[in-house]
Formats: C-alpha cells, sequence, structure tokens
C-alpha cells in the first residue's frame, strides 16, 4: 500500500526534486497549506512544491504573527504536512528561533522532519509580518553568523537553505541587493526579498543577484499580484502563495457560520461545501478500507 500512510517519495528525493525545479527555468510554484489535507490538494492539482507560512501556523493558533510560536510547534507541523506529500515542502522557519546555534538546530530537526528546504529572515527579533511597517532588521553580520551557522548544520547538502531579507522596506532597494549578495556568499541556495511594490522593483532584483530568486504573491501587501508567468518571464525560480488557502477557508467558513447563526440551519450552504464523496477521495478512503479488508482476511495456515 505504498503512498496509502505516507507519501511515496522520500525527503531525500523531494529535496533532490526541489534543487532541480529552482534550477529548471520553469517557476516553482507553492501555495501555502495551513493543514496536511490542504497539501493532498495541492499535489493533486499539479502545483510543483508546498509551502508552510508561519504567519499561518500562527494564525491556526490565534496568534499574531509576531515570533511566538515555538521550532516544536513549527516541527510538527511541517512535519504532518510533509508526511503526506510527494512535492518539496519549504518553510518559514522565522529568525531561527533564537541566536546562532538555534538557528542550527532548527536546521537539523527540520531535516528530521522530512521538509525540503526552510528560510531564515534578517528581521529584529520578535519579528513581525513582512508586509506590515514598523519593521527592523539586525546588521548584516548578524545575519550571516545566522545564515552560517545554519549551512554549517546542514546534514543533507540537498536541503535548501534559503535567506529573506526585509531590508528593501527599510533600508532600500540597493541596500536590500547588498545583503543578497551577501547573504548568497554566506551559503544561502536561494534568496527571497520580502515587500517589493513592482514587476519593475522584481525586475530590478533579479538582474543584480545570481542566486536563484523567490517571490511572495501574498494578498493584500505592499506587492503587486504579479502572474507565476510574469514572474517566470522575468527570471524567478519560485513563488510562494502564503497565505491564500487559509484566507480563502476562513472566509468561507465566516460566511457560512454567519448563515447557520441568522437561519438556525446549514441547508442553504451546501453548494458551498466539499462533498463528502469528494473527501472521501481526496483521503483514499477505498484503499484503506482495501488496506484494512487485506489484514482483516489475512491468516496463518494452520501447522498439520
Amino acid at each position: 500500500m505504498t503512498g496509502l500512510l505516507a507519501a511515496a517519495t522520500s525527503a531525500a528525493d523531494k529535496r533532490i526534486a526541489f534543487r532541480a525545479g529552482l534550477t529548471s527555468g520553469t517557476i516553482q510554484r507553492l501555495p501555502g497549506a495551513f493543514n496536511p489535507l490542504v497539501a493532498t490538494l495541492i499535489q493533486e492539482i499539479g502545483f510543483e512544491g508546498v509551502y508552510v507560512s508561519g504567519a499561518v501556523l500562527s494564525a491556526d493558533l490565534g496568534l499574531p504573527d509576531i515570533g511566538l510560536t515555538t521550532l516544536t510547534e513549527v516541527a510538527g507541523r511541517g512535519q504532518q504536512i510533509a508526511r503526506v506529500t510527494d512535492l518539496p515542502v519549504l518553510i518559514d522557519a522565522d529568525t531561527g528561533f533564537g541566536e546562532p546555534m538555534s538557528a542550527a538546530r532548527t536546521v537539523t530537526v527540520l531535516e528530521d522532519a522530512g521538509i525540503a528546504g526552510l528560510h531564515l529572515e534578517d528581521q529584529v527579533n520578535p519579528k513581525r509580518c513582512g508586509h506590515l511597517d514598523g519593521k527592523a532588521v539586525v546588521p548584516v553580520p548578524d545575519m550571516l553568523r545566522r545564515l552560517t551557522a545554519a549551512v554549517s548544520a546542514r546534514r543533507d547538502p540537498n536541503f535548501v537553505i534559503c535567506a529573506r531579507t526585509d531590508a528593501a522596506g527599510i533600508e532600500g532597494l540597493d541596500a536590500a541587493i547588498d545583503r543578497a549578495e551577501a547573504y548568497a556568499d554566506a551559503g544561502a541556495d536561494l534568496i527571497f526579498t520580502e515587500a517589493l511594490h513592482t514587476p519593475a522593483e522584481f525586475e530590478k532584483f533579479r538582474a543584480a543577484v545570481d542566486t536563484p530568486l523567490l517571490a511572495n504573491m501574498t494578498e493584500f501587501g505592499k506587492s503587486e499580484l504579479i502572474p507565476a508567468s510574469v514572474l517566470e518571464q522575468i527570471g524567478y525560480n519560485a513563488v510562494i502563495y502564503p497565505v491564500t488557502t487559509l484566507r480563502l477557508a476562513m472566509f468561507a467558513a465566516e460566511q457560512g457560520l454567519r448563515e447557520i447563526a441568522a437561519e438556525g440551519t446549514q441547508s442553504g450552504l451546501l453548494d458551498r461545501m466539499q462533498h463528502r464523496s469528494r473527501l472521501y477521495e481526496l483521503l483514499q478512503y477505498e484503499r484503506y478500507n482495501e488496506f484494512d479488508s487485506d489484514i482483516v482476511n489475512f491468516s496463518l495456515g494452520r501447522n498439520p
């Protein structure tokens, strides 16, 4: 029953696929998954990877995205999601959950969780959502220590370490480019520059930096929502949609709950629900039944 209780693809092979995708010339699209079932859907629809957002994990716990979650919580959710999908999973590791030694430990824990890559950011801890004002970034040497520790702790050379810089909105685009180049020199495999505004800014960043680049297409933020095809033409290697699925789900949940409160029944909501049969299809319910039946029907022959 390969691929039933867990993904058939090994963590090592997912990491190889992620690295290959980043240099393939085809942009790698990674929608955010707020739970394992969403990751299953992302794979079925045909995306190249899955993203686990720190902001989404915080929100799921009823917390703002200000660095309140722990490595244990993030690794636990990441492992749950990575377990069910054959796609590589990229996870948000905030600032590494502490000093450089903590960033190093974060790499080892997330490797053990089956994750394909993480990103570390250069914000001051406690951090803020990347599309809010009032952020602060650490001095470059501090971030280089954070990154160097993470790179040195990596055991699987294919585990992707992405460096995120929030400097564009604080120190300017040129400073962000300088930081990106320094981070790449320190061993970052992928650069994520947060909160660029226009395609022209994405183009300027691409022209200045040789390392693979990741774009963040989050809604209601500072960045114009640029189609993946355009980002690919610009030369970006990956794009994340971190909060999209959570926003869709929460909007639908709120609307439905309000209707139940007002009408006393959910009968008017049925055409906006995933049908039970579709849920069972995603869960491979029939295959579990077959597996269970095979076990029940199995018997050892009696000795004569």
